[in-house]
């Protein structure tokens, strides 16, 4: 493609609030989008935690009546959204706010596809399938891993099925995205380094994404090298305010990546272990990050070696190659040292259960955008690499 035929998108939320003390804004924010019945979508954690309660009053304090769902599960789900739509419409709600991390954003996603276009979530999955936009949306995020707060993507698994259903669409992107690090405080370190980790795959698959560009390989190269400095202190103590801002940095600006670049076929892969066994999203693709770049390094040698310098690598002196593949023992050791389990079977994959996930995996539509042409082989031997 010439370059002056290329013309690239670029998806972000209407306004964004970052810092120490942002959630405080939220009755404010509520208000302005013109909210008067709120939908709090959140999990059963964030309720029993009391956050759930803390920011309906910060809302009704506003004057935004708000009605808690806290049935979002790990890797939502179409039966999750139809209770939340429930909640919804039988409250007469007139906004969304999400609570959480990617599952709960996720699941308000799904909740307001179907309050403004009625039928069944599952009319809507795929590129563009959402003809109206989403009620006014508010996403506080309480996690630095998914970006979901502040992109146009959602993932909710089919029950019937057990695979991941993909909704892309800017229509679904949150109106104001609220990322304070004050909320993420509490996160145990086994949940910051998947959570971190997940921000890492998204950044590095953004980086040598088919439509990476100049705006998200700035993003993406400062989220790597944000992670790699920051993320072995958040796990190290939770209580490092600092760590824990530059974290939420991290997986904003690695949202950002991804979001106009796409993915690859780490999240492929990684999206069918979270569907049909219920594992976890950022564990899974952080166990199989270095395998998929391993993969990818032929296609695009020097984008690794950027990758390996943005996470600290001394790569003077060093062939394209040999500093592509130190970013690959990079990743490695990172993963390593925050405490990700070494393989798929240490979460509960078999080697029975390769076949399917293969299948399903070569019809996600992140194969799409990886730089390396993918055939089934290549994914069944992966996941056997990774086990």
């Amino acid at each position: 493609m010439a370059l002056a035929d290329q013309v690239f998108d670029f998806f972000i939320p209407s306004v964004s609030k970052m810092g120490i003390g942002a959630v405080k804004q939220l009755g404010s924010a509520a208000k302005f989008l013109g909210g008067t019945k709120a939908l709090l979508v959140t999990d059963k954690g964030m309720s029993a935690l009391g956050v759930a309660e803390d920011m309906k009053k910060i809302l009704e304090e506003s004057g935004v009546q708000t009605f808690i769902y806290d049935g979002a599960e790990p890797n939502p789900t179409d039966l999750n959204v139809r209770a939340g739509l429930t909640a919804y419409r039988d409250n007469k709600c007139d906004m969304l706010v999400s609570l959480g991390g990617g599952s709960s954003h996720d699941c308000a996603k799904g909740i307001g596809i179907v309050a403004t276009n009625d039928g069944d979530i599952r009319d809507f999955a795929g590129v563009d399938s959402v003809p109206k936009p989403l009620p006014p949306f508010i996403a506080i995020n309480t996690t630095a891993g998914t970006a979901s707060e502040m992109t146009r993507f959602a993932v909710i698994t089919n029950t019937d099925i057990h695979v991941k259903m993909i909704f892309a669409t800017a229509r679904i992107t949150p109106t104001i995205a609220i990322n304070d690090p004050v909320l993420m405080v509490g996160m145990p370190p086994a949940l910051t380094a998947s959570t971190g980790m997940d921000a890492l795959t998204h950044a590095i698959e953004a980086y040598v994404a088919a439509l990476a560009n100049p705006v998200t390989d700035a993003c993406a190269l400062a989220a790597i090298k944000l992670v790699a400095d920051y993320l072995p202190q958040a796990v190290a103590n939770g209580n490092n305010l600092e760590a824990r801002d530059k974290m939420a940095y991290a997986e904003y600006l690695a949202g950002m990546a991804f979001n106009n670049a796409g993915i690859g076929i780490v999240h492929a892969m990684a999206h069918q272990p979270g569907a049909l066994l219920n594992k976890p999203h950022g564990v899974c693709n952080a166990i199989l990050l270095p395998h998929g770049c391993a993969f990818n390094l032929i296609a695009c040698p020097q984008r690794f070696a950027d990758i390996a310098e943005a996470m600290g690598v001394k790569t003077a002196g060093l062939t394209t190659m040999e500093a592509a593949e130190k970013g690959v023992d990079a990743i490695r050791t990172l993963s390593k040292n925050v405490g990700i389990p070494a393989g798929l079977g240490e979460i509960g994959v078999k080697e029975s259960d390769i076949q399917l996930l293969s299948e399903n995996a070569i019809n996600d539509i992140c194969c799409l955008f990886n730089p390396r042409k993918i055939k089934i082989d290549d994914i069944v031997r992966l996941y056997k690499e990774a086990m």
